[in-house]
């Protein structure tokens, strides 16, 4: 398409769209576990660090694709394998100051996975400064090659609070939810072109649900 028809507002209208199908209607994140530069001692030469020491995990917003599991033998039996591809906007990652790299970690429910590789999917109508998503594929990590805390949801088959996710926010370019900061940003209400929501951000939670039925969506308007 040529640039005389997509222009910097159209771009910005693509990127809000596409966040707004993403945190405010699918509602699928991973968590994303980043290497510390600082904290490990990385190799001079080789540029490797034999110790990885991890920040704390960035919540990242995305569309999440399992890969067909694999069934690999070994002198234990057998293990089940996954691979797994999350799509994350590239918008969103700049805005958050986030550079994915590959050999940092993330986790989806219950499974840790290592990056092996993050390349951009897509321009946005072949305006090659501008991506639409970068994907992500992991791998699921070995047993004891990365521990750390299990974020929910995970498996309705568990006890655990946060197993079962009963309620959903919405961001809607607002800084803060129910849930506190989100680092969201709406380019066009940031410029001024669109107004904010009046109604803030809607949530399926208890509170559109007076019969006890399940979670519904509720809005204070």
């Amino acid at each position: 398409m040529a640039r005389l028809f997509i222009t910097e507002r159209e771009i910005n209208f693509i990127n809000d769209i596409a966040k707004e199908a993403v945190k405010d209607v699918i509602g699928q994140k991973i968590y994303y576990f980043p290497i510390s530069e600082i904290k490990s001692n990385i190799h001079s030469v080789y540029e490797e660090s034999p110790e990885k020491i991890f920040e704390n995990p960035i919540c990242l917003d995305g569309l999440v694709k399992y890969q067909p599991q694999e069934i690999r033998a070994n002198k234990f039996g057998s293990e089940e394998y996954y691979t797994i591809e999350a799509y994350v906007q590239e918008r969103d990652l700049l805005d958050k100051e986030i550079e994915i790299k590959e050999g940092d970690f993330f986790s989806y429910g219950t499974v840790f996975f290592e990056i092996i590789t993050s390349p951009d999917s897509n321009t946005i109508y072949g305006q090659v400064e501008h991506k639409g998503f970068i994907t992500i594929t992991g791998k699921q990590s070995r047993k004891g090659q990365f521990i750390a805390k299990v974020f929910g949801p995970t498996d309705e088959k568990y006890s655990d609070p946060n197993a079962v996710q009963d309620s959903f926010y919405q961001q809607r370019g607002f800084s803060t939810n129910a849930e506190g900061a989100t680092g969201d940003v709406r380019e066009l209400q940031k410029r001024g072109v669109l107004d904010a929501p009046l109604t803030g951000p809607g949530e399926v939670s208890e509170q559109g649900d007076p019969t006890s039925a399940g979670s519904s969506f509720y809005d204070e308007s």
